[in-house]
């Protein structure tokens, strides 16, 4: 089937989902990083080290493909470890996708005693991502910036093993941690909105340690809710209109402690392939944007055909969700992901998503 002709541009389309408006077609995001590197040549760690290079690999890859959104920083899920004193070290191998931590912050009990919260304005991946919003501002795109979650933060800065002893056997120390990085997240998006403006924000956010193949619902209960909530009440608080989650994993069983927490009007929230569309929708249809979520190691490692099928599924279960559907993979697109089954994505919307 030949290609339909856009009605909208990408950024014409992203408006009028974002103010529940008629759209023409399902859009499309990648959620692409090392992609993006390698598709213009660049090395992955440019990714996150080099912001002007970050920008334009992504602004390029967009034009190529033609899909929706904007670029937007790479934020890592070791969020937290460089910025609170500990060391990253960005991707080399070939099979290196993000960084990595190489040593945290926290080590003992007494490391948390010695935990401070760090200067936003030059603490670890910040600046770099203030460069990357300052590209953003000056091409009239909305800057964004990403801070992953507390809890998220509290295993980049201590590392899941340790935490995970710890929620059990020392819980205070992990409510210790928890509340250093929550007021260091409000610090973080309060200085975005002094710097732009909280109208032209969007804050980005992932809780990939917050999955049930990590912890339990009741440790997500504890550990997770309370300090994510109070992120999302400050942030929305100070005037910013929307946060985009992606909810990562296998998160069912915290979806009813999801659901009470404000994500501000017409947020975007990513699911992985884990968490049927269908119960996405149950959850948040009628309040955000449901994202996702097709499985990225089908994108990288299955046939065309599956990609399209996987494509087309999502597409009908969630076209006609109430605040609108964004087609996405479940997670990062694989920087290995062959081109032609990226392209599968865009063929499936054009034979199965448009609403006009």
């Amino acid at each position: 089937m030949r290609p339909r002709q856009d009605r909208m541009t990408p950024a014409e389309r992203m408006r009028a989902l974002l103010g529940g408006q008629p759209i023409d077609r399902v859009p499309l995001f990648l959620a692409a990083r090392g992609f993006c590197a390698r598709n213009v040549g660049y090395p992955i760690s440019a990714m996150y080290s080099d912001p002007e290079k970050s920008f334009w690999a992504k602004v390029w890859t967009q034009e190529q493909y033609g899909y929706d959104g904007y670029p937007v920083y790479s934020a890592y899920i070791c969020f937290g470890a460089w910025e609170f004193g500990g060391e990253v070290d960005f991707p080399r191998g070939e099979y290196e996708q993000a960084p990595k931590v190489i040593r945290f912050p926290v080590h003992s009990e007494e490391d948390v005693d010695k935990l401070e919260v760090p200067d936003v304005k030059t603490a670890g991946a910040i600046p770099l991502n203030m460069q990357f919003c300052k590209l953003q501002e000056k091409h009239g795109i909305r800057r964004t910036v990403g801070i992953g979650s507390p809890f998220n933060m509290a295993g980049g800065i201590c590392g899941m093993e340790r935490l995970g002893r710890w929620m059990i056997k020392k819980p205070e120390l992990v409510h210790r941690i928890l509340r250093k990085v929550t007021d260091f997240c409000v610090q973080v998006v309060q200085y975005w909105v002094d710097t732009f403006g909280a109208e032209n924000i969007e804050l980005r956010e992932a809780s990939p340690l917050e999955s049930n193949q990590v912890i339990s619902p009741q440790q997500f209960e504890e550990f997770a809710l309370p300090y994510t909530r109070e992120v999302h009440e400050k942030v929305l608080a100070m005037g910013v209109k929307y946060i985009f989650s992606h909810i990562c994993g296998e998160q069912n069983l915290n979806l009813p402690y999801l659901a009470r927490i404000p994500f501000g009007d017409r947020a975007i929230l990513s699911f992985g392939h884990e968490v049927d569309l269908a119960t996405a929708i149950k959850y948040f249809g009628d309040t955000s944007i449901i994202a996702g979520n097709v499985e990225p190691a089908v994108i990288q490692s299955g046939t065309p055909q599956q990609v399209y099928e996987l494509s087309k599924q999502a597409i009908e279960k969630a076209k006609y969700a109430p605040r609108g559907f964004i087609l996405m993979p479940g997670c990062e697109l694989p920087p290995m992901a062959p081109p032609y089954n990226v392209y599968m994505m865009k063929k499936a919307i054009n034979d199965f998503g448009w609403y006009e």
